[in-house]
């Protein structure tokens, strides 16, 4: 950073300044003093020219108000700056709260406690309270609208100090002995400070300050330093929080007087006097929060009482005697500017990271990347590399390092869009870094690092193989200070030399292609060579450079001192001029060049003897160290070439970074610039071209060419051009000289230079439409070339109307508007964008039309089916790759999803015959991964239904051997009988296809049936499909019906049972048949069901004689007769055999009319069906 004083304001009558304080939000600036004074002012600057922003902008005093109410001299002020409230205290122990009203402060509040003064006063950091600290250790909590919240006095204390943590948790309290007491915020003591600063300090000390950064605007790093503590006697500590047992340590050397943190927390300002002079001298350092010193400043005057900074951390305002000083600060912004795109960082509260900003200055486009514990952005050319912290747990400090515990850095090349393209992770600490086309430079205080970089273009193979090994063959090296390297490449990378300690550390660096410039701290230069890096020369100064930088040519080295003092270093003799205009002496004598208070330069890219420099707030062009009269400024220079200076207005981007405006970004011409532009309007070419001549420089010579053009004449153009090394110019000019009309010449001369519009309406007015529109379609504005195609009279060129409609699709399908590019799309037929539009859009009935308008076999189908496929609508893939001729893809995407009716359908017709071993595989795999079910509905899809019925009743027989659930069991039983229904209508189809129109219905169906008896090995399976379905229904149906009560009808449908032995176990089925007959005291019955139990083989002797016990007991007390008739053992026989058994209720069907089921041919007596709504059986409906 840079500091100089810029503006003294004196106080009236000589009265001396107590103290001052900056509010950071509005910008008031309240001082109190002796006598009762107290001012509140306002700097604002006021400017017409919208350049003129910053500190570059005069700055007058826009309020002055002097506040009446204190009769003492006024101690203490502090703003609130969230409510807009001043405090204020006198010797008197008096204290004025005043507020603004309508551009004028006021008296709010008034509070005296005649005890005692008032000794410091903080507002916490959301501004909601107050405390007040009086000299007898009385503290007063109080709120922001006036009411006290809590008063505690501590006895035989003598308070001086306060302030709140950014929580507003705690408080710190400072004795007027030095000591630090911690509070919470209810006022109880927690514990005392460790004040490890004072270590061996003997005597009284008292402290000067306490100022706890609140981290509104983020901290330069995580967990960064932020309570700074200093004592009069200029030992500082800066501490992370309260009770940290490692704090920095700052010994500043002199009597200080007051401390403040600027506005983000990363610079400390300590203001005070130089002990041990002979007179006074006041002086204001700057450090970082990790007490490295940053800038010294001095000011005049006898004695300096307190310091204050802006808002925006660009000024602090010091009360020395009876005078306000202000110094304007310059700071180190991370930045760099590299191919139009401006870099930089800022911290924001609420992320620990950097926030890196790449701001395209061309397209006003910005990109954003965080990056933890950034150091520094350095850039060249087209990249920028950013030097990173690459372990942060903990913070780097000068002992690590000599002791070998070195932490890793990282420098990552980055593009101008801040996209990573190769990174080092290096182990010197990287505090100055330089960057040229070729090479990366990062030095620490001992020892430099050089990195060739290569951005890669393409990559082979090879060079990618070889990128591993780069480390080894010198593409990286490492030098200490204190050697001599000769240029030789030396073996392996080795950083372990770099921490060797040196006498006289490194200050600055910069580089340019061929030569690494390194400023030490005694003033010693060295020259080293690059790429090989080797010593050349050494240089001695009596100075200690700041900022170093090379010229083009790397002839001359300008140097930047620690205070600002701006010479210059010939590198190389120069041999007088040629041109006759005297020796080198005078102007151009680098010798005896000086300026002072210069904070940045910059040397011209295409010229050695041009350079920018910026004094205070003046920016001064130099031609052979000839200065041009200045021009008002506070931007950072961001670029020189062709005449031209681009600097940015960082301070204003600062101030909302989120959001850069392009008109912080200014363009200066240089003087030599502007005289031949001003040249050319004013006199005329032929002058203006001698001038030049004089003068050379290319970018005069291309103001002239295009000066020369717009008045179309060629042959001075044409001249300008040759001088420029403009080929195209020089080609643009003979194109015009072929022209034959004045007209068409003036027209391309405006599409030349941009103006298209003009250009375009001169054509329209030739009646050259074509070329209007070849000059829109060169510019890509589709949407003109279709305006103009439409507005033309006569017919258009359909090709081409076709390609502009394609074009704005394109445009709209780009920005994903795909609903605006179908219509474009229809309009040029554009079928394969129109295809990806419909798939975007998921209009799927678009896509379908599509498709059906494609002619057979077109190139866009196959692709189309995939889109269909997947999104899973197996019809439409079908008929995509049936239409292009693909049948074994349609099978494919059939299998995918998995539709395999479909696909065994498409086999067949195309004669396929691997699909049948295809399913059998995905069955079998199916069945060893035990998924059943899935195998039954694979085949069920292929309506393969013998296989799927099959397998079926495999799973119901293996559930029925389980004994738990039988409905479940009857579920899976007519499922399996349906499935086998399936196959007979299967059969029945196929044979009746086969024999259309041949023979009648009965013999088809006669075929149908040899040919099911011919291929259906599993008789079982087919004949006798529903007995299992049967037999599990009756079951489920006596049980009801016994539950229910209806006993004979139970027992009647027990009886049933007995035919179906084979499928539920006899046990079960007689002792049912037991219950239910007993319960319907049909004894007869029930002997024959217990004498059949107990000859059951399957029954266990225990269980036998059980059921012989449960006889035995039964038919003592009832003789083993049927009470009811009798006539239910045996099922009645028709005429034709067996009676059907009607599935309602059990009961035997003897009448001539009774209802059949469709699906299961099964009966049931009329009337009894009628209450039911789907066949009780197979459950299919009755409609």
């Amino acid at each position: 950073m840079f500091i100089y004083l810029s503006k003294k304001i004196a106080i009236p009558n000589n009265i001396r300044l107590k103290c001052v304080s900056w509010n950071k939000d509005q910008g008031f600036i309240a001082c109190g003093g002796d006598e009762g004074l107290l001012k509140v002012l306002k700097l604002e600057t006021q400017t017409d020219d919208a350049k003129l922003k910053g500190l570059a902008a005069p700055s007058n005093l826009s309020m002055n108000q002097t506040l009446e109410g204190h009769s003492g001299a006024v101690q203490v002020v502090t703003w609130n700056e969230q409510y807009q409230k001043l405090t204020t205290s006198d010797q008197n122990g008096l204290i004025i709260v005043w507020m603004l009203y309508k551009g004028c402060w006021y008296e709010e509040m008034i509070n005296n406690r005649n005890k005692s003064v008032v000794r410091s006063m903080s507002w916490n950091a959301d501004g909601q309270k107050i405390c007040i600290v009086y000299e007898d250790g009385a503290v007063i909590v109080g709120s922001v609208d006036g009411n006290r919240i809590w008063g505690k006095e501590l006895k035989g204390i003598q308070l001086a100090h306060v302030a709140w943590s950014p929580d507003s948790k705690i408080l710190l309290f400072g004795m007027a002995n030095g000591e630090i007491h911690i509070y919470d915020n209810q006022g109880n003591f927690i514990m005392k400070m460790t004040v490890s600063c004072l270590h061996n300090v003997t005597g009284a000390i008292s402290i000067a300050g306490i100022h706890w950064y609140a981290g509104s605007e983020g901290y330069v790093e995580p967990d960064c330093p932020c309570l700074a503590i200093c004592f009069d006697n200029g030992r500082c500590q800066v501490m992370r929080y309260e009770s940290d047992e490692s704090p920095v340590f700052i010994d500043t050397l002199m009597n200080v007087a007051s401390i403040q943190w600027n506005q983000c927390g990363s610079v400390l300002a300590v203001a005070g006097s130089l002990r041990g002079m002979e007179k006074e001298v006041n002086v204001v350092q700057f450090y970082t929060p990790f007490g490295e010193h940053l800038r010294t400043l001095k000011v005049p005057g006898k004695q300096m009482t307190e310091v204050a900074w802006e808002g925006g951390g660009l000024r602090i305002g010091l009360a020395v005697d009876s005078y306000i000083y202000f110094a304007n600060i310059r700071p180190d912004y991370k930045w760099g500017y590299c191919s139009n795109t401006v870099v930089y960082a800022y911290t924001k509260p609420d992320r620990l990271e950097y926030c890196v900003v790449f701001w395209d200055t061309k397209n006003n486009e910005k990109f954003i990347k965080y990056v933890k514990s950034l150091m520094s952005i350095t850039t060249s050319g087209d990249f920028c590399i950013l030097a990173t912290k690459a372990d942060d747990t903990h913070p780097q400090e000068d002992a690590d390092v000599e002791s070998g515990n070195n932490a890793m850095y990282v420098l990552v090349l980055c593009n101008s869009i801040g996209t990573p393209l190769d990174s080092k992770y290096i182990d010197i600490d990287p505090l100055f870094v330089s960057m040229t086309k070729t090479h990366v430079i990062a030095a620490s205080k001992e020892a430099f690092y050089t990195w060739q970089y290569r951005v890669a273009k393409k990559l082979t193979a090879m060079e990618i193989n070889q990128v591993s090994r780069t480390r080894k063959e010198g593409r990286e090296r490492v030098y200490h200070i204190d050697d001599s390297p000769s240029g030789t490449t030396e073996g392996p990378l080795d950083f372990a030399k770099a921490f060797t300690a040196t006498r006289d550390p490194i200050c600055c660096i910069t580089a340019t292609d061929k030569t690494l410039i390194v400023g030490r701290e005694s003033g010693t230069i060295h020259k080293y060579s690059l790429p090989n890096v080797a010593l050349v020369q050494k240089y001695s100064l009596n100075y200690r450079a700041y900022q170093l930088s090379l010229n083009c040519t790397s002839s001359r080295l300008a140097i930047i001192d620690i205070s600002g003092v701006l010479t210059f270093l010939d590198l190389e003799v120069r041999s007088s001029s040629d041109d006759g205009s005297g020796s080198q002496a005078g102007t151009g004598d680098p010798s005896k060049f000086e300026r002072k208070d210069v904070w940045d330069m910059q040397w011209a890219n295409d010229n050695p003897d041009l350079f920018a420099m910026m004094e205070k707030t003046r920016m001064y062009v130099f031609r052979n160290l000839d200065p041009e009269e200045p021009i008002q400024t506070s931007g950072y220079i961001c670029n020189f070439e062709d005449l031209e200076i681009k600097s940015v207005l960082l301070d204003e981007i600062m101030k909302d970074p989120e959001r850069p405006n392009k008109d912080y970004l200014i363009n200066f011409e240089i003087r030599s610039l502007r005289d031949s532009r001003a040249l050319i309007e004013k006199v005329g070419i032929e002058d203006a071209s001698q001038f030049i001549e004089d003068n050379p420089h290319p970018r005069l010579w291309r103001l002239l060419a295009e000066a020369a053009l717009q008045k179309l004449d060629l042959k001075t153009a044409e001249q300008a051009f040759v001088r420029c090394k403009d080929y195209q110019g020089i080609e643009f000019v003979k194109s015009l000289g072929n022209l034959q009309s004045e007209a068409m010449k003036q027209a391309e001369v405006a599409a030349y230079f941009g103006r298209f519009e003009e250009a375009e309406r001169m054509y329209l007015d030739m009646d050259r439409r074509d070329l209007a529109i070849s000059l829109r379609i060169k510019l890509g504005d589709w949407f003109r070339v279709l305006q103009l195609l439409k507005t033309g009279s006569g017919d258009c060129d359909d090709a081409l109307l076709e390609q502009a409609y394609n074009a704005i699709g394109d445009y709209f399908a780009d920005r994903q508007k795909w609903v605006n590019a179908v219509q474009y799309y229809l309009q040029g037929r554009n079928q394969e964008r129109l295809a990806e539009c419909y798939y975007m859009l998921e209009d799927y009935d678009g896509l379908e039309r599509l498709a059906s308008s494609l002619p057979e076999n077109h190139k866009l189908l196959p692709d189309i089916g995939q889109m269909f496929v997947t999104v899973g609508m197996c019809e439409q893939t079908v008929n995509a790759y049936l239409k292009c001729n693909q049948p074994k893809a349609a099978v494919d995407a059939c299998v995918h999803l998995n539709q395999w009716n479909k696909a065994v359908e498409l086999a067949k017709n195309h004669n396929m015959k691997e699909i049948n071993s295809l399913l059998a595989k995905y069955a079998s795999h199916l069945l060893e991964k035990n998924k059943p079910l899935e195998a039954v509905e694979l085949y069920r899809k292929a309506h393969h239904f013998l296989e799927a019925a099959k397998l079926m009743f495999k799973i119901a027989d293996e559930e029925a051997k389980r004994r738990t659930r039988p409905l479940r069991v009857k579920k899976l039983y007519v499922l399996a009988a349906l499935l086998v229904e399936n196959y007979h209508s299967q059969v029945k189809t196929t044979q009746q296809n086969k024999a259309k129109g041949k023979t009648s219905e009965a013999t088809s169906a006669l075929a149908g049936l040899l040919e099911e008896d011919a291929t259906s090995s599993d008789n079982r399976v087919v004949d006798s499909a529903w007995r299992g379905a049967e037999a599990y229904h009756f079951f489920l149906l006596a049980q009801r019906q016994l539950y229910e009560g209806y006993m004979v009808k139970a027992m009647k449908t027990a009886l049933h049972l007995r035919d179906y032995e084979d499928i539920i176990p006899a046990v079960e089925i007689y002792s049912l048949l037991a219950i239910c007959s007993s319960a319907n005291r049909a004894f007869s019955t029930c002997s024959r069901a217990f004498i059949k139990l107990e000859s059951l083989e399957s029954l266990s002797p225990e269980q036998r004689q059980l059921y012989e016990d449960l006889a035995l007991e039964i038919f003592t007390k009832h003789s083993p007769k049927n009470n009811h008739m009798s006539g239910l053992d045996s099922a009645p026989e028709g005429a034709e055999g067996k009676l059907p058994t009607c599935i309602v209720t059990g009961w035997t069907i003897s009448e001539y009319q009774f209802w059949m089921c469709s699906v299961c041919k099964h009966c049931a007596l009329e009337n009894e069906i009628g209450s039911h709504n789907f066949c009780p059986l197979c459950h299919s409906s009755l409609a």
